[in-house]
């Protein structure tokens, strides 16, 4: 697996956390911008990766610390790169639906656990719905269109979200 550097790209870095995270006993799920870096393949490029776990901080710290993070609060620095990790409270969900159904990816060593893609466009448009964050809406529209996803399930969402007008708004864009 690639050493933390410079050029370690967010994919591979998310990968490489996820395994050892993995291996620890943690279940981490990568949520948020990064995931929309990974479907977009850097289209939208994030910096922060978001993983929602159960565990502590302490025993996070534990964890990370091998590999060279630095904690921070709940953020953990890596002096070699410019991405950094974050681990916001649960439970993980989208908007008031909690996510039961993730995603797995596998690469050589590396393993991680992240929201699908109908879910990742979902917690991007819960930022657009909720917070008025329009560049969330761009990033829900960046994966519609680099993934499959099931617009059934983002509808129903939005409706009981009592966001329709603002599915519309995103379903026309992506049309």
């Amino acid at each position: 697996m690639k050493k933390i550097s410079p050029d370690i790209s967010l994919r591979e870095l998310a990968l490489r956390v996820g395994r050892v995270l993995k291996d620890a006993g943690i279940d981490g799920v990568l949520s948020g911008g990064a995931v929309v870096s990974i479907y977009t393949r850097t289209l939208y490029q994030s910096f922060d990766l978001d993983f929602i776990t159960h565990s502590s901080l302490k025993d996070l710290e534990a964890v990370l610390s091998p590999l060279g993070f630095i904690r921070k609060g709940r953020l953990f620095m890596h002096p070699d790169t410019n991405f950094y990790l974050d681990f916001p409270a649960p439970p993980l969900s989208v908007g008031n639906r909690p996510v039961s159904e993730f995603k797995e990816l596998r690469d050589g060593s590396g393993y991680l656990k992240l929201l699908t893609p109908t879910h990742c466009v979902m917690d991007r448009l819960a930022a657009y719905f909720h917070w008025n964050d329009h560049q969330a809406l761009e990033q829900a529209l960046m994966v519609a269109r680099a993934q499959r996803i099931d617009m059934e399930e983002v509808r129903s969402w939005s409706e009981a979200e009592g966001m329709s007008d603002r599915f519309h708004t995103f379903h026309d864009r992506l049309e």
